[in-house]
């Protein structure tokens, strides 16, 4: 990866950082009551989903903030598994992974020489 490339992810990184600090959506898990048990129903799932949305959205910021880390100790477009490069593609669709893809689909299905090397936080993402 050149330098250039690497300043560019950076960027990418901050700027989705600054994006994910500026969300804040803990107002929209408030508990409201009601009389009618499917408008309590529908106020429960809306709920769940909010929650749903909040833990998703916690681990993608740790996985920038983990990200930009890398960007600085020069494992940054490396993969945390085996290692090898992670490509050019992968990286400018989602810059803040960790994996290449054929880890990430051996991840997905269970193989657990990778989920023992995961952070605990990347298995919540999913």
């Amino acid at each position: 990866m050149t330098p250039t490339d690497l300043a560019n992810f950076r960027n990418i990184l901050k700027a989705k950082q600054a994006e994910l600090t500026k969300t804040r959506g803990l107002e929209s898990i408030a508990i409201e009551r009601s009389a009618d048990v499917l408008e309590e129903a529908d106020y429960k799932t809306a709920r769940e989903l909010a929650i749903a949305g909040l833990n998703r959205e916690s681990t993608v910021r740790r996985s920038v903030a983990a990200a930009l880390y890398r960007t600085q100790d020069g494992s940054f477009g490396t993969c945390a598994h085996c290692g090898s490069e992670i490509s050019k593609r992968r990286l400018e669709a989602v810059p803040w992974t960790s994996l290449c893809i054929r880890c990430l689909e051996a991840a997905d299905r269970g193989e657990e020489s990778v989920l023992e090397s995961l952070d605990p936080g990347f298995l919540d993402a999913a």
